[in-house]
């Protein structure tokens, strides 16, 4: 039983207190316990899964170059390397209580009501790890370490659940993986990569990256999964859509243009998980992935909720200017030859003076001298940008860019207001901002906190209560249930809505 001492001092249960709908987290991390993790892998599929991971977590965690991370580095050699600061000091420490929180599933269960939550969806640290691993272990490692974290969270399912990670190298893979972790495993919710990095054809092929390795870290691109994918990731997401299954992801930027620091993690860490998120979700929405599968809902976590909106208006900013009636305005076959000569004779003496030219010389040298490389005639489909996502008004966009994205906002995040501000959003939307404490990372320093601290939000006006709850249940709600109807089903969600509609006979808790 939780111990009453701390459960009356908790802000946050306090708050919970007060409010008569469920409270759901959608990102809480946790830490798997090494000596039973490394033996569960092991024992499922021997010694060199243990080594495949060791090798993964070490080459995620770590920048290295010329074996030596960045703290093996004298300051020279990160210079000479430009070697990349990588997170540091980014786990709770000095918190004992919530330290052995993160890594005792009983304790975390036990401590839901401390945190003010109803009920949990984790994001173990080691979800994608297999990632890293080498390609013909990588599935096996994938699949041990979503068998772990479903076997050792079951019995606490009426508040938490796990994501399974799942790799997404290939369409083939990922499906596999997807297939496991949902049909034989049980978990409801899983967790990609926004992103897999791949070589540059052109090239690897003329350095091929087994003998210039290198050369093959850095000549790469990012595949999104959807616009430009050299892969056909759709029966991928038609599975994810069959089987019912919300996708969330944690994707970052760190290391891209800008955000390559070699000496200040800070510098490298302010507004990437926002800009990682935002390529990923906008290769979906112009891939027309958005529109192929309307059932299809992503949660992009702890880049806030705030780019959402922005990317939303200016997708309706720039639909309104690019689309393909709004294109003839930039069509340099519709320039009037005749008028242009006009104004240049009329105002253009000087400048014209001694060359001659005829009205169809004169445009030709004006398009071409002003405008030449913005003027390249497209061909068929190329000519219009949205015409993949199939946006046809503004309220095109707002299906496919509202409906099926949840963006995940910390709970001190007063950014979260751009989300909830139908005034300035087109069409008097509001952007689907889901709490996501984020406990267990450097930034929650005590579990007890962010639901109060989100409470703040409203007492200080920065939302209003109807946002507050959209924010920590309906939002989230929407996006478990809108992708698995049953999401909920002999969970602590569904008991508390039952117990709710139970009194009440007049407020609809649950928004369609």
């Amino acid at each position: 039983m939780v111990e009453h001492s701390r459960l009356n001092n908790s802000r946050s249960a306090k708050i919970r207190a007060q409010l008569n709908y469920p409270v759901i987290d959608t990102d809480v991390h946790t830490n798997d316990f090494t000596p039973a993790f490394e033996d569960y892998i092991a024992n499922y599929g021997g010694s060199h899964l243990v080594d495949e991971l060791r090798k993964a977590e070490n080459s995620r965690l770590n920048s290295r170059i010329e074996g030596k991370d960045w703290y093996q580095q004298t300051p020279e050699e990160r210079q000479y390397y430009r070697t990349l600061r990588a997170p540091w000091w980014a786990r709770v420490t000095r918190n004992t209580l919530d330290l052995a929180t993160y890594t005792l599933p009983e304790l975390l269960h036990e401590r839901q009501a401390e945190q003010g939550s109803d009920y949990s969806v984790l994001f173990p640290n080691n979800a994608l790890a297999a990632g890293g691993a080498k390609p013909e272990h990588r599935q096996a490692l994938q699949k041990a370490i979503n068998h772990y974290h479903a076997d050792i969270y079951r019995k606490y399912s009426d508040r938490l659940t796990p994501v399974a990670g799942i790799t997404m190298t290939t369409p083939e893979e990922a499906i596999a993986d997807l297939e496991f972790a949902v049909n034989t495993l049980g978990l409801k919710v899983i967790n990609i990569p926004g992103g897999v990095r791949r070589p540059i054809k052109a090239i690897a092929d003329k350095y091929p990256p087994d003998q210039f390795p290198e050369i093959a870290k850095y000549a790469s691109y990012t595949d999104f999964f959807g616009l430009d994918s050299e892969y056909d990731y759709d029966p991928f997401w038609a599975k994810v859509v069959e089987l019912g299954v919300p996708v969330t992801t944690h994707y970052g930027s760190q290391g891209w243009t800008g955000r390559s620091s070699i000496s200040n993690y800070m510098n490298n860490h302010i507004g990437h998980f926002a800009d990682g998120s935002q390529a990923f979700a906008k290769a979906l929405f112009f891939g027309g992935v958005t529109r192929r599968f309307p059932k299809l809902r992503v949660a992009m976590l702890e880049g806030g909720a705030d780019w959402g909106a922005h990317v939303y208006i200016h997708l309706v900013d720039r639909y309104s200017k690019r689309n393909i009636k709004a294109l003839q305005n930039y069509n340099p076959a519709l320039t009037n030859s005749n008028e242009l000569y006009q104004l240049f004779e009329r105002f253009g003496g000087e400048i014209t003076k001694g060359y001659n030219l005829s009205p169809e010389e004169l445009t030709h040298t004006v398009l071409g001298a002003s405008f030449n490389r913005y003027s390249r005639d497209p061909v068929g489909s190329e000519l219009e940008d949205f015409a993949a996502a199939g946006i046809e008004s503004i309220e095109d966009i707002r299906d496919l860019w509202v409906n099926p994205f949840f963006f995940g906002s910390e709970s001190d995040d007063r950014t979260i207001a751009a989300a909830f501000n139908d005034k300035a959003n087109p069409l008097g939307v509001k952007i689907n901002a889901i709490y996501s404490s984020d406990v267990g990372h450097w930034d929650v320093p005590d579990i007890t906190l962010p639901l109060a601290e989100s409470w703040e939000l409203v007492e200080e006006g920065v939302i209003s209560e109807a946002d507050f709850r959209a924010y920590v249940f309906e939002n989230p709600y929407r996006l478990y249930t809108e992708a698995n109807p049953d999401f909920f089903k002999g969970t602590a969600i569904e008991s508390k809505l039952s117990n709710i509609e139970a009194k009440s006979n007049t407020e609809n808790f649950v928004t369609a």
